[in-house]
């Protein structure tokens, strides 16, 4: 397969894990025999230092041209000022609503190496497996603001068809896991919510096949944490969204191991760790690169339809989870080359593996 993949690389330590999960990529095209152009382009604080817009024109063409697009993390210190009119958060919402990327889907699964690592028991940890689907490109994020000396405003607003594209996403991803779809609002106090929960229960209709719950915003908080194990795929709007699958990753062990990926109605996706942009160890080469390796795999699996390339990156990430070495988030000493280099060796052990099964079962045939 030929694809182009377009990399915003960002700031803090972006640029490393970004340069890791390209590694790995490279890795898999050598491997599998397929031919990925990458092409770099700037993005955030990086991105207003070069050219005063965090999303620069040349950007965004190349994103809108692209197959795939990889993120590393954008902001830091340096443009964390919040009265700037200017601020790298602005270049990535801003992709995000011309790519039309409306969900969002970040997975959750405990690898039993690192239940220790959690601050919950390990007795709550087992068999959690969460696909969470945030709805992306609505809500108070992209509502208009208003401010004077003393008020200020946020407008969080949803239509229909906003509401209803993002949920049977959520409802076909349920259907092709263990079919349980809890929808999360706040619809005993928000006018949105009202109109998500009524358009979640006229789509269910739709599905019957699929387990539908609701839950408000603040009970989910607390059950995510006591029972975990129950949820399947999890639905939301975007602020819910975000805070939660924040509060999610804490059971993880470490934000550094999370992917997500960004997709709206064609294959084209947008693709990068959940965590931010780390400022106190950028630069020193020991940022956790497995959250953006894993990014590299969703991107593999939902734009370039390459399945089982994915499924063994993710053999060799869990293969480094369960034999190191590991970064210091993970209670490890090792550095962000050191892990990306272990995980390349997993890689090509498992390519070596899957292409002597299939040559003798040619063979055989």
């Amino acid at each position: 397969m030929k694809a182009r993949i377009v990399t915003l690389p960002g700031d803090g330590v972006g640029p490393e894990v970004t340069q890791a999960a390209v590694d790995v990529l490279q890795a898999v095209a050598r491997h599998y025999e397929h031919d990925f152009d990458f092409d770099q382009h700037a993005i955030g604080g990086a991105a207003i230092d070069a050219s005063g817009e965090p999303l620069p024109a040349t950007s965004l063409a190349a994103c809108q041209l692209a197959d795939a697009v990889l993120l590393g993390a954008v902001g830091g210190p340096k443009w964390s000022d919040p009265n700037a009119s200017v601020r790298p958060e602005q270049g990535l919402l801003a992709l995000r609503a011309a790519l039309g990327v409306y969900a969002n889907l970040r997975p959750l699964q405990v690898h039993p190496a690192l239940a220790p690592l959690s601050p919950l028991k390990n007795e709550r940890l087992k068999d959690v497996d969460v696909l969470f689907v945030r709805e992306l490109t609505g809500g108070a994020y992209f509502g208009a603001k208003t401010r004077t000396a003393d008020t200020a405003t946020d407008e969080c607003k949803y239509t229909v068809v906003e509401i209803e594209r993002v949920v049977r996403r959520a409802f076909a991803l349920a259907r092709d896991r263990r079919r349980h779809l809890t929808s999360v609002d706040k619809a005993n106090v928000l006018e949105t919510s009202r109109l998500w929960r009524n358009t979640v229960q006229r789509v269910a209709v739709d599905y019957p096949d699929v387990k539908v719950e609701h839950q408000l915003v603040d009970s989910m908080a607390m059950l995510l944490l006591t029972q975990p194990s129950r949820y399947d795929v999890v639905v939301t709007e975007n602020l819910f969204g975000d805070i939660l699958t924040d509060e999610a990753a804490a059971l993880a062990g470490s934000l550094g191991l999370l992917p997500s990926a960004s997709l709206g109605d064609g294959r084209r996706g947008l693709y990068e760790p959940i965590h931010g942009s780390a400022p106190d160890i950028a630069g020193k080469g020991v940022a956790n690169p497995l959250g953006a390796m894993l990014s590299a795999a969703m991107l593999l699996r939902h734009s370039l339809q390459l399945d089982a390339e994915a499924q063994a990156v993710e053999a060799a990430v869990s293969h480094v989870l369960q034999h190191g070495p590991r970064t210091r988030d993970l209670g490890g000493q090792a550095g962000t080359l050191a892990v990306r280099d272990a995980v390349l060796v997993a890689l090509e052990d498992h390519a070596r593996t899957h292409h002597a099964f299939f040559s003798g079962a040619r063979a055989c045939g």
